[in-house]
């Protein structure tokens, strides 16, 4: 997926649409747990879909929840889905700066290399 530390240091152009792919990957995840969290706070934690809605995108944004979860399968769901949410955002984070992190660690490597050699 990255260029081996052997190889010269990606375009700006090519790095922009890695910067892109990465960037998507991480929408689609994100509202992929949305829609996840919406379904399972509607149908378990019996809330109307904006309040599923806004519970859900609350745990994804790291606040927590809005208004009280009267059931258990729904306090279940609430908890597992917070942790869940938690690891989510961490992960989506991660996504976004791995190219940035290789890049840097990339160039840094061939400037040693090229002190080496030079």
């Amino acid at each position: 997926m990255f260029e081996h530390r052997t190889e010269p240091l990606l375009p700006k152009r090519q790095f922009k649409q890695r910067i892109q792919g990465h960037a998507i990957f991480s929408l689609l995840l994100l509202l992929s747990s949305l829609l996840l969290g919406v379904f399972g706070f509607h149908w378990l934690a019996e809330q109307a879909w904006d309040d599923a809605l806004l519970n859900s995108a609350m745990l994804l944004g790291g606040m927590g929840l809005v208004g009280e979860i009267h059931n258990l399968a729904g306090k279940l769901f609430a908890t597992f889905f917070a942790l869940f949410a938690g690891i989510v955002f961490l992960a989506s984070f991660t996504i976004l700066l791995v190219p940035v992190f290789h890049r840097f660690l990339h160039k840094f490597h061939l400037e040693e290399q090229h002190r080496k050699n030079g």
